[in-house]
């Protein structure tokens, strides 16, 4: 019988995450959603404890280097010294993976950006009928409908992580697919990195789409 695959070990998981996030920073930079030191991204590494690994803060996404990532425990505290430094909005994605997410990815596109502050007002973006909204964690049809809430842009992170947090824990709450943070950008995530991937070229394609429709026909 055929030997058995090694399994990989922790380093060589790490190492193969790492790479991964950074084609995710290539690739996003590259459609114009990681501009410069822009988003920050993070996959869970172990549930117990806690871990993620995450971008470091301050880094350019699409040129990112395997030194510039840091591993944070739940509280978004670095396990690894005081360089690199954790994003500053590395709490939002602790407070998510608690939740379940497997991996979180937040990008600062033109669209994401003009649509937050435009419907801030409304506390969120509607989009429904179109097809891409399949690619949405739990959607199946186009007949269907995602409610991006949008929250208004802050310093304040430790703040707007326990709001997330508490959005999370109420049965009622439409936060399923991501949230907008008005004139700043994305946050989506997913069970796994591919899974938040996917979330984010739909979610980035629908902002466009309806972008380019109310600029078609005035609706700015």
């Amino acid at each position: 019988m055929p030997a058995e695959k090694a399994q990989p070990t922790a380093t060589e998981a790490i190492e193969f995450l790492t790479r991964e996030l950074i084609e995710c920073g290539r690739d996003f930079h590259h459609r114009g959603w990681s501009l410069g030191t822009s988003s920050n991204y993070s996959v869970v590494t172990d549930r117990e404890p806690l871990t993620l690994l995450m971008t470091g803060s301050g880094f350019d996404k699409g040129r990112l280097q395997p030194d510039q990532f840091v591993m944070v425990d739940e509280n978004a505290q670095s396990l690894e010294g005081d360089f690199p430094k954790p994003s500053a909005e590395a709490l939002l994605h602790t407070v998510l993976a608690k939740h379940g997410a497997g991996a979180v990815l937040h990008t600062h596109s033109v669209a994401a950006t003009v649509l937050s502050e435009h419907f801030l007002k409304d506390g969120g973006l509607r989009i429904a009928g179109y097809e891409m909204l399949k690619g949405l964690a739990g959607i199946g049809t186009h007949e269907s409908e995602a409610w991006i809430e949008i929250f208004p842009n802050t310093q304040d992170i430790a703040a707007l992580a326990t709001v997330i947090d508490a959005r999370l824990q109420d049965p009622a709450s439409v936060l399923r697919h991501g949230f907008l943070m008005a004139g700043h950008g994305l946050y989506t995530w997913g069970e796994n990195l591919a899974a938040a991937r996917r979330q984010i070229e739909v979610l980035e394609f629908l902002f466009e789409v309806v972008t380019q429709k109310r600029l078609l026909f005035g609706s700015f």
